[in-house]
């Protein structure tokens, strides 16, 4: 099939998350130190409003202790609705807790849990995506959220499992049917692999027959709409949820509602100066939002080498743009570009973080029982992320 005939038909229809319906099934994965705010801002903007757009993972002590960077990281403004907020934790008490604030505050409209982080810190406590394989503490963390969110529906992501030769996601999936989660969504790699390889989009399908009672969400490998499209279609997943894909590219959600829309309309391929003036307004916006215009574009330069992948970018004003400190010295540097160069043609494809796949790092013993009672370590809630 030719991508432009992929484009122009339409897709399944909406997809439900509790009472909230997300036209098209296309979801913004949390990604610490990323989907602030701002960037949400923006990927909102470029579709339109449609979609659903995550927040920055949330550990759940940090939240119930009300640390500081915490009660800032879920602010959300007066035009994100449904509210959405992705909570982390490994204590089924303390994320009782937690979704039981968010209730009685009014803080968000949906409460998504991850069990997908592969970061060795994270693991070695038994957080994270090695917490599925301890399936009496899988259930009773889902347990207490949906217990404690009332008529705020609650979803969970998550991987395969920690290795190929331990697997959870099937388990995990009909644990959360069982629990009264509303959807999962699945990144079909293992923490073994971390973001290296390829997804395997073949578990998002069995896991989709596997429990079909719940929307299945797939994640891994999107880059493009295209990638969506034929996500949906050989999986048979009732929607997608898009990581890295849209690093430095916000416009790609304006992709994704032209492409599950089947409105025809052709793929973003902005010149270097349109791309220019979103990275602006980028760093604009998290200067209003962080209050200081300087930590706003001190916290921009990460997105620098994203905005820029494929064009042509002497080192000299590459190195400008990624050490700039004022509104003022970006646009100097913004100013340099060539604002007339097309978009590049490889300027898809991996973003982020692509490291291959390395030993996950357990608790001493953590695969002898998948069944025995786990206490976890306060520690294993580190302000990380990534599913």
């Amino acid at each position: 099939m030719t991508a432009e005939a992929t484009l122009s038909r339409p897709l399944a229809g909406a997809l439900r998350i509790g009472p909230h319906t997300v036209q098209p099934p296309v979801v913004l994965a949390p990604m610490a130190g990323i989907t602030n705010a701002p960037f949400r801002t923006l990927c909102r903007e470029f579709s339109g409003g449609k979609g659903l757009f995550v927040s920055e993972m949330i550990t759940t002590r940090a939240l119930v202790e009300r640390n500081e960077k915490t009660m800032q990281l879920i602010h959300f403004d007066a035009s994100e609705t449904p509210r959405s907020i992705q909570l982390y934790g490994v204590d089924p008490v303390t994320v009782g807790k937690a979704v039981r604030m968010i209730v009685d505050e009014d803080l968000a409209d949906h409460i998504d849990l991850n069990f997908g982080c592969p970061v060795p810190k994270v693991t070695r406590k038994g957080g994270g995506s090695a917490l599925p394989y301890k399936r009496n503490l899988l259930r009773a963390i889902l347990r207490e959220a949906v217990g404690n969110a009332g008529s705020l529906p609650v979803t969970i992501k998550m991987r395969k499992g920690i290795d190929d030769d331990h697997l959870t996601y099937l388990d995990a999936g009909r644990i959360a049917v069982d629990e009264g989660v509303t959807a999962v969504a699945l990144h079909g790699r293992t923490a073994a692999q971390h973001y290296g390889g390829t997804a395997d989009w073949d578990a998002i399908a069995r896991l989709k027959e596997h429990v079909p009672e719940i929307p299945v969400l797939g994640n891994g490998d999107i880059w493009c709409a295209e990638d969506a499209v034929r996500m949906v279609r050989e999986t048979g997943c009732d929607g997608v949820v898009v990581g890295r894909g849209c690093l430095g590219r916000p416009w790609l959600f304006a992709d994704l509602v032209g492409a599950f829309e089947g409105d025809g309309r052709e793929p973003a391929r902005p010149r270097f100066g349109e791309v220019a003036v979103v990275m602006r307004r980028h760093a604009e916006l998290l200067g209003q939002w962080l209050g200081d215009e300087a930590r706003g574009v001190i916290d921009f330069r990460k997105h620098v080498p994203w905005y820029t992948k494929g064009f042509a970018v002497g080192s000299e004003l590459r190195r400008a743009l990624a050490t700039a400190s004022s509104l003022a010295e970006l646009d100097e540097h913004l100013g340099a570009l060539d604002a007339a160069q097309p978009w590049p043609a490889h300027a898809d494809g991996p973003r982020g973080r692509t490291a291959p796949g390395k030993r996950v790092v357990l608790p001493d013993g953590w695969l002898e029982d998948p069944y025995a009672c786990a206490v976890l370590d306060d520690d294993a809630e580190a302000d990380t992320s990534g599913g």
